[in-house]
């Protein structure tokens, strides 16, 4: 038996793969709205097979996008037309999740097909929000440093989004605390230099993740999982490391968090990243085993027999694909047939199974 292709729960919610699909910005839609690209994007993810696929980092406010093409979560408006998406998701046998996000200082920039700057002036330009006013890059708009009643509203719009996730009927929702975004910028040093109750010692600098978990699990359903995704390590002396990040996936368990998506860096530009094939799969491995919580593992995973290994040895529960699903939307089909399983097809493609 393939163990890549067991069925996986987590609370109410079963998996017909390990086979998740990453959230992947499309840097596409108006004010925040899901279009046809998003119903094409997310639906033939659905359609290739993929236990859960998860939608972009969602806006959590129109600020709290990365660009002003990111989509958003943040009105009733915009959970209606995620409303159809993730009913076609879930009629395809996949299980449609959520990542609810906050960009911080890298948001207000251009899409990458235009360079992906920093964009200080103009139509689709804001000024960003950060833990402290440093910008990302030298050159940069410097951010406004948040106040405590700054972070309070920034709390309230995580569960806000939440409410509207339920709504939109995600089963899956995953708070973005990772690649540099504005919670993983509290949590690191090298972005965070607050002297205040949310800065400092590493309790202090857990804090708004911790309360943005909380509240969010209070808005979710018991019944459904929450995932968080996290940077591991910043890849950068004197930041956020390994183990900062399991003091902070075994806070998370406490607080009702199902599986930790392990990722990694992008809090600084002068990071060294020893990339390569499965680079980051030793962090969800360590997670899995000292901090006793489920994890995805990411990153450069790009074969069938790569991933039912990483599954089958015990370094995660299951693989969050990006790249390799933009390549091949029916990578979790070919990889079925490559590793001798046989699943469902879509009925309106048996002629080719």
């Amino acid at each position: 038996m393939s163990r890549l292709f067991e069925p996986y729960t987590l609370r109410s919610v079963t998996f017909r793969n390990r086979i998740f699909v990453s959230p992947m910005c499309q840097y596409s839609s108006e004010d925040g709205m899901p279009n046809e690209w998003h119903v094409v994007h997310l639906g033939s993810r659905a359609v290739g097979g993929a236990g859960l696929v998860i939608v972009e980092a969602s806006g959590v406010s129109p600020e709290g996008r990365i660009t002003a093409w990111d989509s958003g979560i943040w009105s009733e408006a915009h959970a209606d037309a995620f409303r159809p998406i993730v009913e076609f998701m879930h009629a395809q046998g996949a299980v449609a999740g959520m990542q609810i996000a906050h960009a911080g200082r890298k948001a207000s920039t251009a899409q990458p097909w235009n360079g992906g700057a920093a964009i200080a002036e103009g139509p689709h330009a804001w000024t960003p929000l950060a833990p402290s006013a440093i910008p990302f890059r030298d050159g940069d708009p410097v951010p406004h440093a948040l106040t405590i009643e700054g972070i309070d509203e920034i709390v309230e719009q995580f569960a806000r989004a939440a409410r509207l996730s339920l709504r939109a009927g995600f089963k899956v929702l995953e708070i973005h605390a990772a690649h540099g975004y504005l919670l993983h910028e509290f949590l690191s040093p090298l972005c965070n230099a607050r002297d205040d109750e949310y800065g400092g010692s590493l309790e202090n600098r857990m804090r708004l993740v911790l309360r943005v978990t909380e509240e969010v699990r209070a808005a979710w359903p018991d019944e459904l999982p929450l995932f968080v995704r996290i940077s591991a390590t910043d890849w950068a002396e004197g930041g956020w490391d390994l183990e900062q990040s399991i003091e902070l996936c075994t806070r998370l368990k406490a607080l009702g968090v199902d599986l930790i998506d392990c990722s990694s860096g992008g809090a600084v530009p002068f990071a060294k990243i020893a990339a390569g094939p499965g680079y980051q799969v030793p962090f969800a491995r360590a997670i899995r085993e000292r901090a006793g919580i489920a994890t995805g593992a990411v990153g450069m995973i790009t074969t069938a027999q790569q991933a039912e290994e990483i599954v089958r040895d015990g370094a995660a529960d299951a693989v969050l694909l990006a790249r390799q699903l933009l390549r091949d939307p029916y990578f979790p089909l070919h990889a079925a047939k490559e590793l001798g399983v046989d699943v469902k097809w879509p009925d309106q493609y048996l002629r080719a199974k």
